[in-house]
């Protein structure tokens, strides 16, 4: 019997995503646990996978399109099974030979309906928002997603074609009474004043992500900040008789992450995330690394780093970063975790507070290495210094508790043949 095969909620809360890629082709068969089709979501691609052995029947959705959570994407089943009443139901049409075909996209403005009320156009959430703030209206839209369905895509043409850069106020709807939409005129654009001439870039779904979790997080999340300075010359020291040997290059920020575990490993009660009904206690180490990808700011999760070798990491963290170029970062890889690092050090920033990334409950801001005066056994001397600020969810953590954590840390970082014992 023919089944369709929907969009799966592949992130918490997450309303839709953009089909990016079929994996398997019409009229193939396949196993359960085959990867069919894979999805993008604010930050990662996602596979969908097949939960028991079948064939596709039919391509539901083109690739690029957005479609929301629970939508079907494909038809499957048998060979040769008769799948038009399936298809009927969807508003597709079947070939003589049962094979589906789609309707025609609509290419232009959505006709009224016979009796003179206008026919309901479909169109994301997100491409409604857009819309709104583009001061565009739905009928204005050629839609190209599933049955002529408004997606992202079709909002960003309309706006370009239209040089609407400036958000406007939406023009009223048309009245029931008339045979035809009729568009109201477009608004004049906004030019700017003497002197500020400007150019717009659109949001990626990734800066939205980014900026709505930590406005979030920062609005809603009690901060505070502690801070150290280490001295790291034996660390380096350490790190160059590691890269002599090691079969993949090791950084300082691979060093502190092995840190990270040291100082989680001995002051457990850190290794926590708030909920609201109780604190959740980890037993292994998680901690999160951010990434500066050329899609955006991610940040995956390096598993069981107090097992791992820096040598080990080192390949986790590279490895991540590729599949963060290119968007193949799992949702799976984004979650978890109770901490994260963000190293601006190799930047050439002293020193820096981040924002916490929910729900993990602290962050770790690490700075530049730089040669610094300090008094050692009463004398002044030269050491290199690394800036630490450690940034707390004071729901989870206390200042105390925090102070003890990032001693620890330091104490790591300081005797570094802590970090490969």
């Amino acid at each position: 019997m023919a089944t369709l095969l929907r969009v799966p909620e592949v992130a918490t809360g997450s309303t839709e995503a953009v089909l990016s890629e079929w994996l398997v082709p019409e009229n193939e068969a396949f196993d359960a646990g085959t990867a069919l089709a894979v999805l993008e979501t604010d930050k990662a691609a996602v596979e969908v996978e097949a939960e028991a052995g079948s064939t596709v029947l039919r391509q539901l959705v083109d690739r690029g399109t957005t479609v929301e959570v629970g939508t079907p994407i494909a038809v499957l089943g048998a060979v040769g099974e008769d799948v038009s009443g399936l298809l009927a139901e969807l508003g597709a049409s079947a070939s003589p030979n049962g094979s589906a075909q789609s309707e025609p996209a609509r290419s232009g403005p959505a006709p009224a309906a016979s009796n003179g009320s206008r026919e309901r156009i479909f169109a994301s959430p997100l491409a409604r928002k857009m819309l709104k703030e583009a001061g565009i209206g739905l009928e204005e839209v050629a839609g190209t997603g599933p049955n002529g369905r408004i997606v992202r895509k079709d909002v960003a043409d309309a706006i370009a074609r239209a040089d609407r850069p400036a958000p406007a106020t939406p023009q009223p709807e048309p009245t029931p009474a008339r045979e035809m939409p009729v568009a109201e005129p477009a608004p004049a654009r906004r030019e700017p004043a003497a002197g500020a001439a400007f150019t717009e870039i659109p949001h990626t779904r990734i800066r939205r992500a980014i900026a709505s979790r930590l406005t979030v997080s920062k609005q809603t999340v009690p901060h505070f900040s502690v801070r150290r300075t280490a001295r790291i010359d034996a660390l380096l020291a350490l790190r160059k008789q590691l890269n002599e040997v090691s079969p993949a290059r090791i950084s300082v920020n691979d060093l502190i992450i092995r840190a990270v575990a040291v100082a989680h490993t001995e002051v457990p009660d850190a290794n926590v995330i708030w909920t609201e009904d109780a604190l959740r206690k980890y037993d292994s180490v998680d901690v999160g690394v951010a990434i500066a990808s050329e899609r955006g700011l991610v940040t995956p999760v390096v598993r069981g780093v107090e097992k791992l070798a820096p040598s080990a990491i080192s390949r986790q963290v590279k490895g991540f970063a590729t599949q963060a170029d290119e968007g193949k970062l799992k949702q799976q890889d984004l979650e978890g975790g109770s901490i994260a690092v963000s190293n601006l050090g190799m930047y050439g920033v002293d020193d820096f507070t981040a924002i916490i990334n929910p729900p993990q409950s602290s962050i770790l801001a690490v700075g530049a290495g730089k040669p610094g005066a300090v008094v050692e056994d009463g004398e002044l001397t030269v050491a290199t210094q690394l800036a630490l600020t450690l940034a707390v969810d004071h729901r989870a953590i206390d200042g105390a508790l925090a102070a003890s954590w990032l001693g620890v840390l330091v104490d790591a970082l300081e005797q570094p043949l802590r970090l490969v014992a």
